[in-house]
């Protein structure tokens, strides 16, 4: 449904921006100017597993929901995004691609990078899916974050990722990203996110793998 205000946003944008694959300027999550860029999705669930190797930690997520709207703003206004399936391909395809799993977009509360093999990025049926299958339950931030996952205090995530490739719709109240960059990005656990379909969680189950898997919220990062 059109808005007044998203109809008025649209109208201003259409008499500045000067093609259909400029990205927003200005792009946030809320209508002040301070807020950040995330994007906001929901699905259920989080879970904390127990491997059974030592007591290691296994985490499965969802950072971004493909092909669900969710509200932005620019410099002029609300508009409505989508992030179109497949449009992290090229970007996780890459061999050097690195990127940690942190707390809250602190880089330095690290607790997995693909990299070091500990996190694995990959796209499903249902968007970017975060896997991080040997967390130290030993590490300061795992200890931390792991029973408010549990317990349903924290259930969101986000990601940090540069759009590279994206077009406005013909009457500008809908910005679809086509191609996004997460190398040198993170996925983050954080206690709100902006996108309501997505999906994250440790889990804890018996020894044996389960194909279950738990989605949190997660809100998406900037687009530099």
């Amino acid at each position: 449904m059109t808005t007044p205000a998203l109809a008025a946003a649209a109208a201003e944008r259409a008499q500045h921006i000067r093609q259909r694959a400029d990205r927003p300027s200005q792009r946030r999550c809320a209508e002040p100017t301070s807020a950040r860029a995330t994007v906001r999705a929901a699905l259920s669930g989080v879970q904390v597993r127990d491997t059974g190797d030592g007591g290691m930690l296994e985490f499965t997520g969802h950072a971004s929901v493909y092909e669900q709207a969710y509200e932005m703003w620019d410099m002029f206004g609300p508009y409505t995004e989508i992030v179109t399936e497949g449009a992290g391909t090229d970007s996780l395809a890459r061999a050097d691609l690195d990127v940690p799993l942190v707390l809250g977009h602190d880089q330095l509360r690290r607790m997995a990078r693909t990299t070091t093999g500990t996190l694995t990025l990959t796209e499903d049926a249902t968007g970017l899916l975060v896997q991080a299958p040997q967390l130290d339950p030993a590490d300061y931030d795992v200890a931390y974050i792991a029973p408010k996952l549990r317990s349903g205090l924290v259930d969101e995530m986000s990601f940090a990722f540069r759009i590279e490739s994206g077009q406005w719709s013909p009457d500008y109240t809908e910005y679809r990203i086509n191609r996004y960059d997460i190398h040198r990005g993170d996925v983050a656990i954080v206690g709100y996110g902006a996108n309501p379909y997505t999906g994250a969680g440790l889990r804890q189950p018996a020894a044996a793998p389960t194909s279950s898997r738990a989605r949190a919220l997660l809100e998406l990062a900037i687009a530099r």
